[in-house]
Order: structure tokens, then C-alpha cells, then sequence
């Protein structure tokens, strides 16, 4: 559970902001999404190894 202290005179839209970053952080949205549905662990390795090579492109890309 999160807890967001709030500050004495402080503003609830700035307390919202904070809530919603440190929820973001979480990762809780993206793990639940993910369990929706099982996948294969052969296909998210797969998954994994094509993020690493579509990041490593743009890096050699960026160091050209």
C-alpha cells in the first residue's frame, strides 16, 4: 500500500502528482497486465532477446 504524506497548506492536485509518480514506479499496473494472460516462457525470452537487439541497434546508430 502506498502512503503519500501530505504536507500541512499543501496542494491535493501536487499530492495527486506524487501519488501517481510513485504508483507509476511501482510497476504494479504493468505486472497486472501481464498476468492477464499466461505466455509461454519460450516466447517471452524471445520477446526479451528482440528488446536487446532493437536497443543495441539504436545505440549503434547513436554512435555513429
Amino acid at each position: 500500500m502506498l502512503i503519500i504524506p501530505i504536507k500541512e497548506g499543501e496542494n491535493i492536485d501536487r499530492a495527486l502528482k506524487r501519488f501517481k509518480r510513485k504508483f507509476d514506479r511501482t510497476g504494479t499496473m504493468r505486472q497486472l497486465r501481464s498476468r492477464q494472460q499466461f505466455n509461454k516462457p519460450s516466447v517471452v525470452k524471445r520477446a526479451q532477446i528482440q528488446k536487446a537487439a532493437y536497443i543495441q541497434g539504436l545505440r549503434d546508430q547513436e554512435e555513429q
